[in-house]
């Protein structure tokens, strides 16, 4: 059985799970505290930290595996990039407290002592600007630091900013931006590649059709070049006679989500009658 590393804990295993089932892959766990757990009897998931995936991948105790961006770079580890899962999304920013007087990463003065959960990363950044700074590792709540006087700058995880502005902290670099990544062992043979193959096209299916709905109308045959250009779907609407439809077409389409509010107004307008609007659970492009 394929080994899938997952993370054991926190939004983001929420977020991966969902993402599974959703496939068709249902996580089936013996108990809230098991390590292991069947993906819809296909793969077998293995539960641990989420900083730990890209090593439990890389040395092969697992076939692939799903977590950060971020700490896929942080391990420094060669992996095979599968796909971007889209959710997770957050960025490592450089910030300094607001009476620091620095407004950019340029500000960062030779010498100066940089909080971080991301060390590697975050030297990385500043030797590749040509900076000398003293990184200085934390295990957690980087933002605090600077007011401790253990270091003047962080470099840290934000997705809105909004607590960096809370411990009077702003933005003046952007180091990486991240979300959730599918990763891979590049020591797979061909049988695995080709399952996590099959792996990305049901969970990339299930992406798809996120923010997409399936948009059905009766249309007056004379408003079809309207409706075109309200709806236009993935290769144009499908038109479909109707038994005794008359004057009266069905019309069928993909649409953002986004716009559904917008869509349906539009179609009102130029008269078309029974819209309905349903969820798409999959998609293949």
């Amino acid at each position: 059985m394929m080994k899938i590393a997952l993370p054991n804990k926190g939004r983001l295993s929420e977020e991966v799970r969902e993402l599974f089932n959703d496939a068709g892959l249902e996580v089936r766990v013996r108990g809230e505290r098991a390590l292991t757990a069947s993906l819809g009897g296909e793969f077998e998931a293995i539960f641990v930290r989420a900083q730990d995936i890209p090593e439990f991948v890389a040395d092969g105790a697992a076939h692939a595996g799903v977590t950060g961006w971020d700490l896929v770079n942080e391990a420094g580890r060669e992996l095979d990039l599968l796909m971007d899962l889209e959710f997770g999304r957050c960025r490592l920013v450089v910030a300094a407290r607001e009476e620091s007087g620095i407004t950019s990463a340029d500000g960062v003065k030779d010498g100066m002592r940089v909080a971080s959960c991301f060390p590697r990363l975050t030297q990385e950044f500043f030797t590749k600007r040509g900076q000398q700074v003293v990184v200085v590792p934390v295990s957690g709540a980087a933002e605090i630091a600077p007011h401790l006087g253990i270091a003047d700058i962080v470099v840290d995880l934000t997705s809105t900013g909004s607590t960096l502005k809370m411990n009077g902290l702003r933005e003046v670099g952007t180091v990486l931006e991240s979300s959730a990544r599918l990763v891979a062992c590049k020591r797979n043979d061909s049988e695995a590649v080709h399952r996590l193959d099959e792996l990305k096209q049901a969970l990339g299916s299930v992406l798809a059709a996120r923010g997409k709905r399936y948009l059905m109308a009766n249309v007056p045959r004379r408003a079809l070049p309207q409706v075109r250009e309200v709806i236009p779907g993935l290769n144009g609407p499908t038109v479909v006679d109707i038994m005794n439809g008359g004057d009266y077409v069905a019309v069928h389409a993909v649409v953002p989500a986004k716009t559904i509010y917008r869509t349906i107004n539009a179609l009102k307008a130029v008269g078309c009658e029974g819209i309905l609007v349903t969820r798409i659970e999959r998609l293949m492009p």
